[in-house]
């Protein structure tokens, strides 16, 4: 309707001057003709021009004397022709209505503000809600009264948008349908001769193109794996994240009665619940030790069960990848390597603000020939310090497949006080000598948590606000670049 109106129109007039009052005199909404008119601008039916009027429009305050006349006038028409006390008179309005007529009508000049009440003059024109009268049904009105409305917050300026309207190049009494597809049935029926295609614009612009934003914990890792990459390490490849119960657990001389091996602590698939890959003769390595020792140990003295060695669970450790790591080394002929790892591992916890159920775990590990616990140190030290971690100290601890082992405490300057960033250890003769390493090979190994550093470094008390589905996106876009040791 909007469209016939405004092509109808120009076919027997020069112009449409303006889109507004055009709107009101055929009863169409002005936003329906704006719309329609800037489409035919875009096909170039028409030629449109913008307009800006700026025009005054009544506040809520403002509806409000229009429609009960202003304060004043009512104060004055509340006064008997003998006064009244201000206290009774007070009584009838809102306190901020009546302060405000108090201070208008003493302004004017028409009421004596004592204890009584009295009318100075015997009858006023209420200029106010006149003048707002006006205003609302559009009319002109005079620089100075504007100015008084304005001051007093009853109207407020408003800008009117609209088009005056000529014909175009391509105007036509009617929009031409054209055609945006060249079909099959066009080609077979010798349409496509006759139609008329939409033209492409070419310069039209795409959508922004917004680029990506790197978490708060990759920008931790990448500093991590650059501090690894300086030191001689190599990436071990760590993509496996379901595993077997054997390399989890059984070949790091983890007993099999272990409570982290239970369903409380570790996730276990359900399909497939088993594995089928394990190397038949190492299997056979690690029953021995884990039944009778060897190597100078006694062994855990139980029968070993391939069946719960053949479980899968999800990762609960990267040392996962570190056994299959040593033991395809120990395939070879010896060569002293320096391995990393930095991904995901699960654990069946409860999740509160400082554990979640998955998480990411480092873990450097070197092997080679003669390693002592005082390498061991020397290697941390020089580890924590690129973190910016100098001040270190070593506590005894337990592991399964270390010994001896060590948790890490740094001094947190922030805290003041020793925290906890680590564990460490030499890997067991038991887990090192089946998988067919010489007897003079050590392994010395540390570990920690990705999250627990980069919530120091970003100032996040909360893990949930770092990792999982309540994320922030907003966090992500932000967060500045990671610095480690600065």
């Amino acid at each position: 309707m909007a469209e016939a109106a405004i092509l109808g129109y120009l076919e027997h007039n020069e112009e449409i001057s303006d889109s507004g009052q055009f709107a009101d005199e055929r009863g169409i909404d002005h936003n329906e003709i704006v719309n329609v008119i800037k489409s035919l601008h875009g096909f170039r039916y028409v030629d449109a021009q913008d307009i800006k009027k700026e025009t005054w429009i009544l506040t809520d305050e403002g509806k409000a004397y229009a429609a009960a006349g202003s304060p004043e006038v009512q104060l004055f028409q509340a006064i008997p022709s003998g006064g009244i006390p201000k206290e009774e008179l007070q009584k009838n309005f809102d306190p901020s209505l009546f302060k405000i007529a108090c201070a208008q009508a003493a302004k004017n000049k028409w009421v004596d503000m004592g204890k009584l009440v009295t009318r100075k003059v015997q009858h006023v024109d209420d200029k106010v809600k006149s003048l707002l009268l006006l205003i609302q049904k559009g009319q002109v009105v005079g620089q100075d009264e504007i100015k008084s409305l304005k001051a007093r917050k009853l109207i407020a300026p408003q800008t009117w948008k609209g088009y005056s309207v000529k014909k175009g190049p391509n105007y036509a009494p009617r929009r031409k349908k054209v055609a945006t597809d060249l079909t099959r049935e066009n080609l077979q029926s010798g349409d496509w001769k006759e139609l008329e295609f939409k033209e492409y614009n070419f310069r039209a612009k795409g959508l922004p193109a917004e680029g990506g934003h790197l978490h708060p914990l990759l920008k931790v890792r990448q500093q991590l794996k650059n501090i690894f990459l300086q030191m001689g390490f190599e990436e071990m490849p760590t993509n496996r994240y379901v595993e077997s119960s054997f390399w989890n657990f059984d070949a790091l001389f983890q007993p099999q009665q272990h409570p982290a091996r239970d369903s409380h602590d570790t996730f276990f698939l359900e399909a497939p619940s088993t594995t089928k890959e394990l190397p038949e003769d190492y299997v056979a390595r690690v029953k021995q030790v884990h039944e009778s020792g060897g190597y100078g140990s006694r062994g855990y003295v139980y029968d070993w069960e391939r069946e719960e060695a053949n479980k899968n669970l999800l990762r609960t450790h990267t040392t996962a990848v570190s056994s299959r790591m040593l033991y395809l080394l120990a395939q070879k002929p010896f060569v002293p390597k320096k391995y990393y790892s930095i991904d995901r591992v699960f654990r069946n916890e409860a999740v509160d603000r400082t554990h979640l159920a998955e998480f990411h775990q480092i873990e450097g590990l070197i092997c080679d020939r003669g390693l002592t616990l005082g390498d061991l140190i020397g290697v941390l030290h020089d580890f924590f310090s690129r973190l910016g971690m100098s001040k270190l100290r070593f506590k005894p601890a337990y592991n399964p497949y270390t010994e001896p082992s060590m948790e890490i405490f740094s001094y947190h300057e922030g805290f003041q006080k020793w925290v906890e960033v680590g564990n460490s250890g030499m890997f067991r003769p038991e887990m090192l000598r089946p998988m067919g390493l010489p007897e003079d090979v050590n392994v010395i190994a540390w570990g920690l948590s990705l999250e627990r550093p980069t919530m120091i470094l970003y100032g996040i008390d909360n893990i949930r606000d770092l990792f999982g589905h309540k994320v922030d996106l907003g966090l992500i876009k932000e967060n500045p670049i990671c610095r480690l040791g600065i």
